[in-house]
Order: structure tokens, then C-alpha cells, then sequence
């Protein structure tokens, strides 16, 4: 089972579910979730099972041939429309918000899209509750994700990372993690993708009793491809490139994979996290089935 969020975690779910030896739970992060133009947006569900369909768009994120006429008439509106909406992304985004508000959970909302979108792979909100992450940045502004991420272009240095909420783990959650043979931490931002997960009641403890927990870096010569995971990591104090890592899974992981770009530092990451360099890059598919595979071996 992996742990998920964005784009890297969408990618790392697609070489896991392409294996036929694996019987794939992917729980995904909801804390960037947001109320757009009064729909219920959920940007990390949606990229994984875009992405697990095969109709991801051409940077990993929203659908594969979409169309924006709708975001523009909003912007012709005058209303803002920085965070763009893909017209067919639209319909997901409304058939969401449709039936939560007749009291469909999320979970069960997306168990249905996934069957309807031929996803084998069992994919899980964490929460079904509400869990909204929150970013104080170092003038003292409390920023919801999507205002910091989307509006405001990750531009805010990040002091803190809150979770509104006290949510209980959707179902199954919880025997997913435990009943796994391998528990995956996808190669997402640390603390803006995986700590919501771990942060619904429950979870982390369930983590770190499991007995084989590897965790995929997001870091390659120690930065972040795209995004701002390792300046996140390091604004909020924890160590540069993976150590910066391992600390911010402290107590969770058996096995840390790097970039081959961060092999020399592997003697520095001396601990009780066995650490292995292998080529992460998993944009295409191809390669990360291969990579999938050279892990499950290991």
C-alpha cells in the first residue's frame, strides 16, 4: 500500500498498480482540498486516479486533452480564475460536490469514479472528514494550501504547517496500512503532502508498528525537481537534502530510497534507516514499473 500525494505520488501508484504481483491501497492526502467556485476540489485524489486511468494531463496534474473555456469566461466575469479548472475536470469536480452535499462520503464517491474509470487499484481518501492543511508563514499570515500553493506560487516562506480538524481515518485505512506487506511513502513534499496523512488519528502509529516502511525521496542532488519540498523542509527547520528526509519520518521508516544523484551521501545518512540509491526518476511509465520492481526485490 503507499501513502500518497501529487503528481510524484500519482506516478509512483502507476508503476506499483502495473505490477501483477501487487494488490495496490493507495491513501491519499485530502489536506489541499478546497471549496473553487463552490465545488469541492481534490486535487490529490484526483491526480492519482486521473493518472492510475491513464487520462492524466501532459504535466501530471488535471485531464488529458481538457479545455479551459469555461475558467476563461469566469475570468471574463471579473471573478478569479488562478486556480484553473479543465472543463472536463469540471465534471469531476461537480458530480464531488453533488453527492457529498446529499450525504455521499468522499470515500465512497471516489470508490464509484474509480470502478467507473476502470482503476483496479483501491483508492482512499485518509479522511472522510474535515482536514484542511494550513500554512503560517514567517511574517505571522495563516495561509489556506491553495492560497499558498496555487495563488500565491509557494512564494510565502512556510514557519509552520498546521491541520484544521480532528479527523477520524476513512474506511479501511487503517487495516490497509496493517495489513500491507510493504508500506510506501511516495516521493511527495514531506510536510505539505504526507504529515496531513499522518496527522489523521491513528495513522502514524499504525506507520511506525509496521515492520517494513520505505519511503521514496523527493529530492534529487538534494532539491526538489519541482515545487518547494526542500525549501519547505529547510524553512521549517529540518536537515538539507535527506536528512532533511529522514527526519521528517523520524521513527517511521525501515528503508529510504534516493536518487542516484545523492549516492555519495549515503554514508553521512548512517542510521537505523537502511538507505539505497536507485534512478527515481518515474515521469514515465515504463520507468516507474522498472523502479517498482527493482524495490520490491530489494
Amino acid at each position: 500500500m503507499e501513502l500518497s500525494g501529487g503528481v510524484g505520488g500519482a506516478r509512483l501508484a502507476r508503476g506499483l498498480d502495473r505490477l501483477d504481483s501487487v494488490d495496490l491501497t493507495i491513501v491519499v492526502n485530502v489536506g489541499d482540498d478546497d471549496d473553487i467556485h463552490g465545488l469541492h476540489v481534490a486535487p490529490d485524489i484526483d491526480t492519482v486516479v486521473y493518472t492510475l486511468a491513464g487520462i492524466e494531463g501532459p504535466h501530471g496534474w488535471g485531464r488529458s486533452g481538457d479545455t479551459f473555456e469555461t475558467n476563461d469566461e469566469i475570468g471574463a466575469l471579473g471573478s478569479d480564475n488562478t486556480f484553473k479548472l479543465g472543463d472536463r475536470d469540471l465534471a469531476m469536480n461537480i458530480l464531488r460536490t453533488e453527492a457529498l452535499h446529499n450525504g455521499t462520503s468522499l470515500s465512497t464517491f471516489t470508490s464509484s469514479v474509480t470502478k467507473h474509470l476502470g482503476v483496479g487499484a483501491f483508492v482512499v481518501p485518509a479522511t472522510d472528514d474535515r482536514q484542511r492543511t494550513i500554512i503560517e508563514t514567517d511574517t505571522g499570515e495563516m495561509l489556506a494550501f491553495q492560497e499558498y500553493f496555487v495563488m500565491r506560487q509557494t512564494r510565502d516562506t512556510v514557519a509552520a504547517v498546521r491541520f484544521e480538524g480532528s479527523p477520524a481515518p476513512a474506511p479501511g485505512v487503517l487495516d490497509a496500512i496493517t495489513q500491507a506487506d510493504v508500506v510506501f511513502i511516495a516521493p511527495s513534499n514531506p510536510p505539505l503532502s504526507i504529515w496531513p496523512i499522518l496527522a489523521v488519528a491513528g495513522v502514524r502509529d499504525a506507520v511506525g508498528r509496521h515492520n517494513n516502511v520505505v519511503a521514496v525521496s523527493p529530492l534529487f542532488g538534494g532539491k526538489a525537481l519541482k515545487g518547494p519540498a526542500d525549501r519547505v523542509m529547510a524553512s521549517l527547520g529540518l536537515p538539507p537534502g535527506n536528512a532533511g528526509v529522514l527526519a521528517a519520518y523520524d521513527g517511521l521508516l525501515n528503508r529510504l530510497i534516493v536518487d542516484v544523484s545523492d549516492a555519495a551521501d549515503i554514508p553521512d545518512l548512517d542510521g537505523p534507516v537502511s538507505v539505497v540509491a536507485l534512478e527515481t526518476r518515474i515521469s514515465e511509465a515504463r520507468a516507474a514499473v522498472s523502479f517498482c520492481e527493482k524495490v520490491l526485490a530489494l
